[in-house]
């Protein structure tokens, strides 16, 4: 079970920290990572990182802004989001991956997400 946090309203150029507890599953052994939701749209991947944590992948509209970890002790993964625009607002959920190649391609399950909206 994946159970994503810390959304809510936030000015455009704002901050806030997501995380993802997870229950079932351990955070530190499978590639792993965030997407999202915008309304009435499909989901697209943000971020994931692969089983090691050795590599991280980023969609492009958020490379440079956004930045995913995991805490392995805590079972728990994250998800920086710095200098958000308006067209970040969505639902926000931790998703597995098969594979952490390609951030838009290969999640396979997600919980219950969270939502972030970006608004003046």
């Amino acid at each position: 079970q994946l159970q994503a946090s810390g959304g809510g309203l936030v000015h455009p150029g704002g901050s806030l920290r997501l995380s993802c507890v997870t229950s079932g599953l351990t955070v530190g052994d499978r590639a792993i990572g965030w997407i999202r939701q915008f309304p009435g749209k499909e989901r697209e991947g943000v971020s994931c990182t692969t089983e090691s944590g050795n590599t991280t992948y980023y969609g492009d509209s958020v490379k440079g802004r956004f930045t995913i970890s995991r805490d392995n002790a805590e079972n728990t993964l994250y998800l920086q989001m710095n200098n958000l625009k308006p067209e970040d607002t969505g639902i926000y959920y931790c998703a597995t991956y098969l594979m952490c190649t390609y951030v838009h391609a290969g999640y396979t399950t997600w919980g219950q997400g969270t939502q972030v909206t970006v608004s003046s």
